[in-house]
């Protein structure tokens, strides 16, 4: 008998047991296709092109439309014919409804798909117009289109304020990602883009491209400049920030002295140690500096081509309340400042490429043009984590050495261009 009421029991358990085992698979059943629905309604969302989305979200479907646009157009070729260029691929609402004339101070940068995720921490910083220029190669033309895509669908800031553009081979050519459902799945916000592209952190170091792929910074440099209708533009590498409020104080300065057309203003540039938070004003920099945690860029890499900024001169020189010109400098070689300069200023030489003299052509050139080289008082820029010998790419000495035997060229070059200028570099 009360072996029966045993087994009952034991029944009635198991029974309730495969009951609640049930529920729970109908339960995961249900989240995973609920989920499966999410996403295919994500994914066409951001690459679908159907009516019912249109009415939806007008805004989106407008820069969707752009984007197949800018792509149908195959883009153009850089002078070289190596590269394609899909200049404004993404285009900001500041730059769609800008009004012609107004003064106005833009960053420009580049980088590889590999580096893109620096961008969410330099957003925190710089809440102007950006353009960013993209190198990708290979699959990555088809990860950097559809990752930019998203992140101007997602990303408020970005669809504001952020001009993307993308350069490759000229024997490759970006297309609409509408069929590359595996790289999207779990894009829901932009975090979520973010993290997607952290994937793809420090896939290879900067010059380093698979297949032996040059990387054309100063094409990328001039491609972001140009992407740009501002009256000022800041040209700085995409791991590198800014002093806070920078522009406000820069374009508040620019309105209260005369314009001139023939200056820049240089922004001392430093590196700081990966721990440590980013300086946001020049006491926080001055006092990191002098307990060793932040150091002039390039200081164990190439001292001399920075040393002409004077930093002992510049980090005890007295801040004001208003950002101001603290000395004027003549360019000396191998000075390669970070600088705010007029965007009809000279452009980068395309003939440099990977390693070495990409910069310092640009400067020399400004110093034969005449330009002044006026040092702020109180902006400056850091590069995240010291620049160490050991962590470049093998190929970085044969690249210097070919590119200082272009730089010899480049040089003599000038003295056609500028025939009247008594200014050599």
């Amino acid at each position: 008998m009360h072996l029966s009421k045993r087994c009952s029991a034991f029944r009635v358990v198991l029974g309730a047991l495969l009951l609640v085992a049930l529920l729970q698979l109908m339960y995961l059943s249900f989240l995973s296709r609920f989920h499966g629905k999410q996403q295919r309604y994500r994914f066409s969302e951001l690459f679908g092109s159907s009516g019912a989305k249109k009415t939806a979200h007008p805004e989106k479907n407008t820069r969707k439309e752009r984007l197949r646009f800018s792509l149908s157009t195959g883009g153009i070729f850089d002078h070289s014919g190596q590269y394609r260029v899909y200049k404004n691929l993404i285009q900001s609402d500041f730059t769609t409804n800008q009004k012609p004339g107004s003064v106005v101070l833009a960053l420009a940068t580049h980088t590889t798909i590999n580096n893109l995720h620096h961008l969410d921490s330099l957003l925190e910083r710089w809440h102007h117009p950006l353009s960013v220029a993209i190198f990708a190669h290979g699959q990555d033309v088809k990860f950097a289109t559809a990752l930019v895509y998203a992140l101007s669908f997602f990303c408020p800031q970005i669809q504001a304020l952020v001009d993307f553009h993308l350069v490759c081979l000229s024997g490759e050519m970006a297309s609409f990602p509408e069929q590359d459902h595996e790289h999207f799945a779990g894009l829901e916000d932009c975090a979520s883009v973010f993290s997607r592209l952290e994937t793809h952190r420090d896939k290879f170091k900067n010059y380093a491209i698979s297949g032996n792929v040059s990387y054309p910074n100063n094409l990328l440099r001039n491609v972001a400049r140009g992407g740009t209708e501002s009256s000022y533009i800041l040209v700085i590498d995409i791991d590198m920030m800014p002093s806070t409020d920078l522009h406000p104080q820069f374009l508040a300065m620019i309105s209260s002295r005369e314009a001139a057309g023939d200056e820049v203003f240089v922004l001392p540039a430093f590196e700081i140690r990966h721990a440590r938070k980013m300086p946001a004003t020049k006491p926080e920099l001055v006092q990191l500096y002098q307990v060793g945690e932040v150091r002039p860029f390039y200081e164990e890499l190439c001292s001399r081509c920075q040393a002409p900024t004077n930093y002992s001169r510049w980090v005890n020189s007295h801040v004001r309340g208003t950002l101001e010109v603290a000395y004027t400098l003549t360019w000396v070689d191998p000075w390669e400042p970070f600088y705010i300069g007029p965007n009809v200023g000279p452009l980068y030489d395309e003939n440099f490429k990977q390693y070495g003299f990409n910069r310092i052509s640009q400067a020399c050139e400004l110093h034969v043009a005449g330009y002044r080289f006026s040092v702020l008082s109180s902006a400056f820029v850091v590069h995240r984590g010291f620049k160490i010998q050991g962590e470049f790419h093998a190929r970085k000495d044969e690249e210097n050495k070919r590119n200082r035997v272009l730089f010899r060229s480049f040089k003599e070059g000038l003295k056609t261009k500028y025939p009247s200028s008594t200014r050599r570099c």
